[in-house]
């Protein structure tokens, strides 16, 4: 993949009118940075200079390298977790869960702007995701980042009649997770077509069918 010249950062969710704040400014600078260059390219002077921020600012918020990943973590869970809400528009709302169909249109919602316009992102998830299984100090911000989405995931299939909701959703987030790595980075992504909405729904819903038939 090629390297723009200037990292693509998730856009901030601002409250009313104001600016994002520093620290999560500065978080989603560097998301943008390992997007672009993966993790060499994650510096405190390179997230300072990308943000437009007075040298040493970065390090004044997140004093060392750690910190700012775990940063990136907390950051990239409240934005993935903010596409679930978002989800048909019209406002936050969970999940639709009335029936599989609905919850499979659902997932493949979230899967279609995961690989458009949230790509960027999910590249940068996985490549901090690895940083976490080479660093213990990384664990605990790691873990917490990632219980936030098999939380909801547990909801939705404990509406959907799972006898074990946690279980399930360790599948369906392993599964989804898999998809997405498969079409942004496995080794056909070049060749692969546009993602089709039809075809990702046809996918989710066979992917949660098999998760609740796990339970039997």
């Amino acid at each position: 993949m090629s390297t723009p010249s200037t990292p693509s950062t998730p856009a901030p969710r601002r409250r009313g009118e104001g600016v994002p704040d520093r620290r999560t400014l500065i978080a989603d600078t560097a998301i943008g940075l390992v997007a672009a260059s993966g993790l060499r390219g994650l510096t405190h002077r390179a997230v300072d200079g990308a943000a437009g921020l007075p040298a040493g600012s970065t390090s004044y918020y997140f004093r060392t390298r750690t910190a700012l990943i775990a940063a990136c973590y907390q950051r990239l869970a409240e934005l993935d977790l903010g596409d679930v809400a978002d989800l048909g528009g019209g406002g936050p709302r969970v999940l639709p869960v009335a029936d599989r169909d609905e919850a499979a249109a659902a997932l493949a919602g979230l899967l279609y702007r995961w690989l458009t316009v949230g790509r960027e992102r999910q590249l940068a998830r996985f490549e901090l995701s690895l940083e976490a299984a080479r660093n213990p100090a990384l664990d605990a911000d790691f873990l917490r980042a990632g219980q936030g989405p098999r939380a909801r995931a547990a909801g939705i299939l404990a509406a959907l009649g799972a006898e074990r909701p946690e279980e399930a959703a360790e599948l369906l987030v392993a599964w989804t997770d898999g998809l997405l790595y498969d079409r942004l980075a496995g080794a056909l992504a070049r060749s692969r077509v546009a993602p089709d909405r039809a075809e990702l729904a046809a996918v989710a819903r066979r992917m949660i069918d098999a998760v609740l038939a796990h339970q039997g």
